[in-house]
């Protein structure tokens, strides 16, 4: 593709001094670059990538692409820009071409990862060909994992890439999980969306985004600018921030789909736990319907009407969706059982990192616990300070017994993250802290008695700690089974 070709109708007349080369790549890392290749100079938190231009030249750049005054010295092949990150994502989406007939995305503090995932699999239930990309990678409707990856959303070269190749391979139906940073990065905004879901807000990433105001404002980029006007929203009408959403929403004509105890098109009437799940219902566009849910916990039951909405929204057939919700399975590392004792006792994990989050799973194990209820948790290094008390004291009021211990500490001091944890917990015995974690999940099944529930807490699916600038080895999930069997306690 020629880079003018390229470029039209993307900016319109681009400021250059370029011919018309061929472009064989995109990428943001100069030393990546090959011949033919547009390298885009992304400003970063700790680097600029205007300083790299030349290294991105002499490997062959056919253009350059940069911010109006950012930096000086290359004078030919040149772009200019007001905004490298949002031109990155437009450029990626029309080199890589044709997308998915059905893209979602779901935005939200938690119950992303869920919802993207049910929406994954109410399609696939319904015969359609689909996928979800987020934190535990790009899962096809049979489950299998096409790109494990890290990032909850990709950059916008390997996104664009990736949509392209789903959609030559005949999968029509995509849910995508938007973070905060990659909303505020212009990651999606190459996405042609249909639908796009809010789950809820929280405290969380105010080491990035700094104010709670600038986290949220992220967010509603989602639908103030991503979600195409007519598209249709689907939100939490239980969460503090829904009157401002809907009102962004209106605005932009989107169709509204809102959710909860108080959602106006799907009402959730009652929700009764049992031995498997939970039996709901729900009101769903003025018809009742009862549901068995095959999973725990309220919080589910909200992600999978938001995954409902998204379905719909995309044209799927209502009756035949709520009738396959009764098939759906849990997520990997969400609220997922792990361990079944020989006295009953049951163990958990689940990805829950912030105080919302584990406030949810802790209220959501207390009626399937007959006994007591135990957690183990930390707070990740390097990341939000203010919300290391908040879970302390939310784990002291919550769980019986609550182990405060190490998760993911990064280049941080460990034990002064498990010391403000532990400020939170404000002297309560029920609190310990154990430093390493491994031995903190041995000790909690040790303590485990009949009709007992444990919930390990903030890692979910992850398979390493991070410690200084390594990562090493560390499944929650294993440990707790390995700790089980050594002690002689496991079913």
């Amino acid at each position: 593709m020629k880079l003018l070709e390229l470029l039209e109708g993307i900016f319109p007349n681009p400021e250059s001094r370029i011919l018309n080369p061929e472009v064989t790549g995109i990428t943001t890392d100069s030393s990546k670059v090959k011949p033919g290749f547009i390298f885009v100079a992304v400003k970063g938190e700790k680097v600029d990538g205007a300083d790299f231009i030349p290294d991105a030249e002499q490997n062959g750049a056919a253009a350059i692409v940069r911010e109006q005054g950012s930096g000086s010295g290359i004078q030919e092949n040149i772009v200019y820009v007001e905004n490298a990150r949002l031109a990155l994502a437009k450029i990626a989406a029309a080199f890589y071409g044709a997308q998915p007939k059905n893209i979602v995305a779901v935005t939200g503090t938690d119950g992303k990862t869920s919802t993207a995932d049910f929406f994954r699999q109410l399609m696939f239930l319904t015969g359609e060909k689909s996928a979800s990309v987020g934190t535990i990678g790009v899962i096809s409707g049979e489950g299998e994992n096409l790109y494990p990856g890290t990032l909850t959303t990709p950059d916008p070269v390997t996104l664009a890439s990736m949509l392209s190749q789903m959609k030559i391979s005949g999968i029509e139906n995509v849910a995508m999980e938007a973070s905060s940073h990659g909303l505020a990065q212009y990651r999606l905004d190459g996405v042609q969306l249909k639908a796009a879901a809010f789950t809820n807000i929280a405290r969380d990433h105010l080491d990035y985004h700094k104010t709670e105001e600038a986290y949220f404002a992220a967010k509603s980029r989602l639908f103030s600018e991503l979600l195409p006007e007519g598209g249709t929203a689907v939100l939490n009408a239980d969460d503090k921030k829904f009157p401002g959403l809907k009102k962004i929403c209106c605005g932009r004509g989107h169709k509204i789909i809102s959710f909860g105890k108080n959602g106006e098109q799907f009402s959730i009437n009652s929700i009764m736990p049992n031995q498997h799940g939970q039996e709901v219902t729900l009101t769903l566009f003025g018809r009742k319907y009862e549901i068995k849910v095959p999973l725990f916990g309220e919080f589910q039951v909200m992600n999978i009407l938001a995954a409902l909405g998204l379905a719909v929204g995309c044209g799927a057939d209502l009756e035949k969706t709520v009738s396959n919700i009764a098939k759906l399975k849990g997520v990997c590392g969400r609220l997922e059982q792990v361990v079944a004792l020989k006295n009953g006792a049951v163990v958990f994990i689940d990805y829950a990192h912030t105080p919302l989050a584990l406030a949810n799973i802790l209220n959501t194990l207390r009626p399937h616990t007959k006994n007591k209820l135990h957690v183990v948790f930390g707070c990740g290094g390097d990341r939000d300070h203010g919300k290391r008390p908040l879970m302390g004291k939310i784990a002291a009021e919550l769980a019986d017994n609550s182990l405060i211990t190490d998760d993911n500490p990064r280049s941080e001091n460990p034990a002064s993250i498990r010391a403000a944890v532990m400020e939170g917990c404000a002297g309560k015995k029920s609190c310990k802290e154990v430093a390493d974690r491994a031995q903190a999940i041995y000790l909690a099944i040790g303590q485990l008695q009949e009709g007992d529930v444990l919930v390990i807490a903030g890692k979910g699916h992850e398979k390493m700690q991070i410690i200084d600038d390594k990562s090493l080895p560390f499944d929650d999930a294993e440990v707790a089974r390995d700790a089980a069997w050594k002690q002689g306690v496991i079913e």
